[in-house]
């Protein structure tokens, strides 16, 4: 049973609770019942605060969209993409669950609008075109969005870590069947100044110098 709340309820405690229980347990986590064990109430009690559990998933990608920094006016477009790339990337190892989510809301919400049109009049206002903005976004998003999904499925966070992965993999190879595997993990990642998350920089740069106002052929 459900102990009754002592505070009236809003929806933003709602979508709070909800991104939290999704940051724990995944998106799947996150149903009717389960966020009202969270916040206290008989999970009917949502239905005057959400559209049920789609209108929480509205909520919670809008919050982490709320999350990203926003392209600051003034700033060179490739300064501002490379800014806005860079807190996506950090907002969504936080939340990864929203990146199955993020472009797939029918009914967004303030921030991720906001977030959407600021990105564009970013590069609108860098001279391209509005097919060539299209573009950038789409590039630049999924670019992002597969970064992170790769970053947190590795089975390391921390150098120790890497080391001890990469001394079990090795140990289980035969001697020079994989000469370039050996080589890449040895004189590579074994480096003292080596980290994975160097490498989102590096493709980030690449993009985003390919990347112009001019429309591709």
């Amino acid at each position: 049973m459900v102990v009754g709340r002592r505070t009236p309820l809003s929806r933003e405690q709602v979508i709070t609770a909800a991104v939290a229980l999704a940051d724990e347990k995944g998106v799947a986590g996150v149903t009717m019942r389960a966020v009202a064990g969270v916040v206290g109430v008989e999970a009917m009690s949502l239905y005057n605060h959400v559209a049920g559990r789609e209108g929480i998933l509205d909520g919670m990608v809008d919050v982490v969209f709320s999350e990203i920094s926003l392209p600051e006016k003034g700033v060179h477009w490739r300064e501002a993409m490379r800014a806005r790339a860079s807190s996506a990337r950090a907002t969504l190892g936080r939340h990864p669950w929203a990146v199955a989510l993020m472009d797939s809301r029918r009914s967004p919400g303030e921030a991720t609008l906001r977030h959407h049109n600021a990105v564009l009049g970013a590069l609108r206002g860098g001279g391209f075109s509005i097919v060539m903005a299209g573009h950038a976004v789409s590039l630049i998003d999924s670019y992002v969005y597969g970064f992170v999904l790769q970053e947190v499925g590795l089975p390391f966070s921390t150098r120790d870590e890497l080391e001890e992965v990469a001394g079990e993999i090795m140990g289980d190879l035969p001697a020079d069947a994989y000469p370039y595997l050996t080589e890449i993990m040895v004189s590579y990642a074994s480096r003292p100044d080596y980290a994975y998350a160097d490498e989102f920089g590096f493709g980030l740069e690449l993009i985003l110098g390919a990347l112009g106002p001019d429309e591709i052929p």
